[in-house]
């Protein structure tokens, strides 16, 4: 019997119509239903039933007075005030809307809470990302057992899914722009609190997203995206990068990966950079496909789709987000300061991930709750090989309305078992995420890596 028999509201018709499907195209009136009475991504546009979620309107369609690019992302809401905090108190009142891994950080942290405001379905997205979102749905298709995709450009692929998988490409190939430079970092701080903050710079470059990228040419290319990054500080690790190009079936051929390290001063080939590997200077609290909530091959699990769910989760985080706010404000002991979190209810898909027999992955099970207007892994609970909850992922999301697109302004990673916590995407003391910058074809080759480790 699954976890969430009776704590989730499951889309009974959708599991029935979907049972046991692979991979299968929308028919066309079910394709139509985009921007009727779905959103056009795919969303519920109804609120619910007591209006505690409400209609989706759009989303956040245009910039706040005052904002220009670059700046940190005001609050559009600064006037919202706190509706009720969840404690570790009180918690078992409003259980059937948390996850056993939220339940788990209740019991765990006493001074733990959430903080929950009214809900303001603010995910937006470009109009040709709807426009294309439409015509990947009768289209797009899973190949490989579902570890690849074709028929799908520039949108979502996958809007009325039909299994965990589908939900899972969702997630991985929702619009967060074409091409983004940012800098920021990451803190595995001590049980008392005492961190080194580790600052990387990345670069992404998305060929999926672009314009011109048709189904067709992404079959040529099997080429979804490029990602570089290097760790500016400590001096310890500083210089140290990575680059990826990463394939839209990494069955057919897996990703490709390279490392420089300023110790030797070499590039090599990093073919283990995947899976369960040890997360950059994480300090062993995350996993390579722990990164944006979740990445890479889909091959070592089995895919449920579970359903729906109500769910309160960390969302429009304007206030965390802040360049008002320093590393220090947010980095405590345990957990991050929940005084500034802007937790809301929202509804979610729920996708149980369960380790195929044979298959080796140190996290047995993994459970996704993404949410429905964005495809945004917002929550992840992870079990032990001894079925134990482990671990706890948690998205911390925003518009970044300048593009626009919904996206985390910080991951946080809870070890339950050790007590400690990995935060990471940490920007409020940096410079905001440049959606404008270009890359040339030699930003991604590995020559780059030497270039951008010396500098």
């Amino acid at each position: 019997m699954s976890l969430f028999n009776k704590k989730t509201t499951l889309v009974a018709a959708i599991a029935l119509v979907f049972a046991g499907v692979v991979s299968a195209k929308v028919a066309p009136d079910q394709a139509a239903r985009l921007g009727q009475d779905l959103t056009p991504v795919g969303g519920e546009k109804a609120g619910n039933a007591d209006g505690s979620i409400p209609v989706w309107e759009g989303g956040i369609t245009s910039t706040p007075a005052g904002y220009k690019s670059g700046d940190h992302h005001p609050d559009p809401f600064p006037g919202d005030a706190i509706k009720f905090s969840i404690s570790a108190q009180n918690a078992e009142q409003y259980k059937d809307k948390l996850t056993p891994g939220q339940m788990a950080l209740f019991k765990a942290y006493p001074t733990y809470k959430m903080n929950v405001y009214q809900t303001r379905r603010t995910a937006s997205f470009p109009q040709r990302i709807y426009e294309a979102t439409a015509a990947n749905a009768p289209r797009a298709e899973l190949t490989g057992d579902g570890n690849g995709m074709k028929g799908a450009a520039i949108g979502i692929p996958f809007p009325i899914p039909g299994n965990g998988q589908e939900v899972m490409w969702n997630h991985i190939m929702r619009y967060h722009g074409t091409h983004v430079a940012r800098s920021g970092g990451q803190a595995a701080p001590t049980r008392e609190g005492d961190f080194t903050l580790v600052k990387f710079r990345d670069q992404l470059d998305i060929p999926y997203a672009k314009e011109a990228t048709t189904p067709e040419t992404l079959d040529q290319t099997n080429r979804l995206f490029f990602f570089k990054q290097w760790v500016i500080s400590p001096a310890r690790l500083a210089g140290t990068a990575l680059l990826v190009h990463e394939p839209m079936d990494q069955i057919k051929e897996p990703r490709q990966a390279w490392t420089y390290n300023t110790g030797q001063q070499r590039v090599r080939r990093a073919p283990n950079v995947a899976y369960d590997a040890p997360g950059t200077a994480a300090d062993g609290l995350r996993t390579t496909d722990d990164f944006d909530m979740f990445n890479g091959a889909l091959d070592r699990y089995d895919w449920k789709l579970v359903g729906k769910q109500e769910l309160y989760v960390a969302y429009n985080n304007y206030k965390l987000h802040s360049d008002s706010v320093k590393y220090a404000d947010i980095i405590k002991p345990g957990h991050i300061n929940p005084d500034l979190v802007r937790n809301e209810l929202h509804r979610v898909w729920v996708v149980e991930a369960t380790l195929k027999s044979g298959a080796r992955h140190q996290y047995k099970k993994r459970v996704f709750f993404v949410d429905e207007d964005s495809w945004q892994i917002l929550v992840s609970d992870i079990y032990d090989d001894r079925d134990q909850l482990w671990r706890v992922a948690v998205a911390y999301a925003i518009n970044y309305y300048e593009v626009p697109t919904l996206w985390t302004t910080l991951e946080v990673f809870h070890d339950l078992q050790s007590g400690r916590y990995l935060a990471l995407g940490l920007d409020n003391e940096d410079e905001m995420y440049d959606f404008t910058t270009e890359f040339g074809a030699d930003d991604f080759n590995p020559a780059s890596l030497r270039r951008e480790g010396t500098r």
